[in-house]
């Protein structure tokens, strides 16, 4: 009996064993790329280094700096702005497309994937393309408000019309959460909507009463990863002002781009450090805001089934 119980703890351990290995190449590359560089990154917040010449330990005047950085208050109000437009748009875009590529047509696959195109297209060629769109002397869109006698505006150089065409370039690129709220909506059983009929709903009442709640789950995922995103909104700005950062007048100035003119321009690492750590903070304040929100709109059909 003992024979066997000592075999059976050998073959469990021989499993954690096997288990162990599996994730190890996992676990060094967290380490070793994730992890340790984020360590790294708070100790050197704590520091002053300028790349040439070792850091040196300064305590906390890098976060006393950031009270008094009027730049650093200008950068987090443009990403607030516009992560609090850009999102709920992106949200309600992504929405609406996914519940017109759930219907039975013809060909819905080849739309859908002509929709998540852009979401594969990388940032910079993104870019690209729009900052041809919003040329004001020969871009498309100017020449599409000519067609229909509407002015055309200095899109990508007007500070008041700037962050526009930025919101605009994030609503183009809406390919992933609407493949998400597809795989949601495909989710929902059917005979709720037809239950519904007979009781003589129509389309209003089954969106607010069936769709959304049944839905709640999905659009709880999307809303704190698209919310993520936009706070470390980057490469498109970055490209769609290469020679002064956030031009025009600042306009475009993210948090991020603050953060690579800080640390790669002006080679003041350790301010750049303790910038990323707030940002950090921010980011995992408001997720954590949403997951306590989600008890009071978050349905999920397990909780019901209990």
């Amino acid at each position: 009996m003992e024979h066997r119980s000592a075999r059976f703890l050998s073959q469990r351990q021989r499993e954690a064993l096997d288990g162990f290995l599996c994730v190890l190449p996992w676990l060094i590359g967290f380490l070793v790329f994730t992890a340790g560089p984020m360590l790294a990154s708070l100790g050197l917040s704590f520091t002053k280094w300028n790349l040439l010449q070792p850091p040196v330990f300064n305590g906390i005047a890098n976060y006393l700096r950031l009270i008094q950085d009027p730049l650093f208050w200008h950068s987090l109000r443009v990403t607030v702005v516009f992560t609090l437009i850009s999102v709920p748009a992106r949200l309600g875009l992504s929405l609406t497309l996914a519940l017109l590529m759930i219907s039975p047509l013809r060909g819905m696959n080849t739309f859908r994937t002509i929709y998540y195109l852009p979401a594969i297209i990388g940032g910079v060629p993104m870019a690209l393309l729009w900052m041809w769109v919003f040329n004001s002397d020969h871009g498309l869109l100017n020449y599409i408000l000519s067609l229909m006698n509407i002015a055309g505006h200095n899109w990508l150089h007007d500070p008041d019309w700037a962050p526009w065409a930025l919101i605009i370039i994030r609503l183009w690129s809406v390919g992933f959460p609407m493949l998400v709220f597809i795989s949601g909506l495909q989710n929902i059983p059917p005979h709720l909507y037809e239950a519904a009929e007979i009781d003589g709903a129509n389309g209003v009442d089954k969106f607010f009463h069936i769709t959304l709640p049944m839905l709640s789950p999905t659009l709880f995922f999307v809303l704190v990863t698209q919310l993520i995103e936009a706070l470390q909104v980057f490469d498109i700005v970055f490209a769609l002002s290469p020679g002064t950062l956030g031009a025009p007048l600042r306009s475009l100035l993210v948090y991020i781009l603050y953060f690579y003119q800080v640390g790669f321009r002006q080679f003041e690492m350790g301010y750049a450090s303790a910038l990323v750590w707030v940002l950090l903070m921010i980011i995992l304040g408001l997720t954590a805001l949403a997951f306590r929100s989600s008890n009071l709109w978050v349905f999920y059909e397990s909780e019901v089934k209990k």
